[in-house]
């Protein structure tokens, strides 16, 4: 099954019932919403890989409720569900934070393809992106360079020893007592990605 999680928000229970049902069978974990208010309790309190998000709300709109998850520093792709087609809505959409725009009546044959294109874009569509997960960790091996860069420059030629220290840091920050460790320290090699006992 696909891990992905969705969640599905809109005021038109057949419509979430529809879309629910349409995106379960393609394999994505879906819940659902009806308000803005749900919709920002649930965004805020767990982790989700795409919101699918109506316009019109019965408490507020879909763009307050990105434009507020946007100012609150969450960063989940919004696709944007709504009759409105005219240029300025779309912009108005677009500029308060949401990815992608889609307009009603549409082809669950189009919505699928932009729920792929938009996972892909973020690296969580393709289980072969070459990202380790091991329980709620995922790493991506080709950004440590990256990493070495933005912090020191590509001209760096400091000791390599200081990502020992920076390890530990993040152990402490990943690894809580009596949680599964995720670094493992491989002597002579370097470290490991891999669950093992708690510490």
């Amino acid at each position: 099954m696909n891990p992905y999680r969705l969640l599905i928000v809109d005021d038109d229970p057949e419509l979430r019932n529809f879309l629910v049902t349409e995106l379960s069978v393609e394999g994505y974990n879906c819940q659902e919403a009806a308000t803005g208010q749900q919709a920002l309790g649930q965004i805020r309190s767990e982790s989700w890989d795409l919101v699918l998000l109506d316009w019109t709300l019965p408490d507020f709109n879909g763009v307050e409720v990105c434009r507020r998850m946007r100012q609150g520093g969450i960063s989940t792709p919004v696709l944007m569900i709504t009759a409105r087609d005219e240029v300025r809505e779309r912009v108005e959409a677009l500029d308060s934070g949401a990815d992608d725009y889609l307009t009603k009546p549409f082809s669950i044959e189009e919505l699928l393809a932009r729920v792929r294109a938009r996972l892909r874009r973020t690296g969580l569509n393709d289980p072969e992106d070459g990202l380790l997960r091991i329980g709620d960790l995922v790493v991506n091996p080709a950004s440590h360079d990256t990493i070495l860069d933005t912090l020191w420059g590509e001209d760096w030629t400091g000791d390599d020893n200081l990502l020992d220290v920076y390890v530990r840091y993040l152990r402490k920050k990943m690894e809580r007592p009596g949680q599964s460790t995720l670094i493992q320290t491989v002597r002579g090699v370097g470290f490991m990605v891999k669950e093992g006992p708690p510490r």
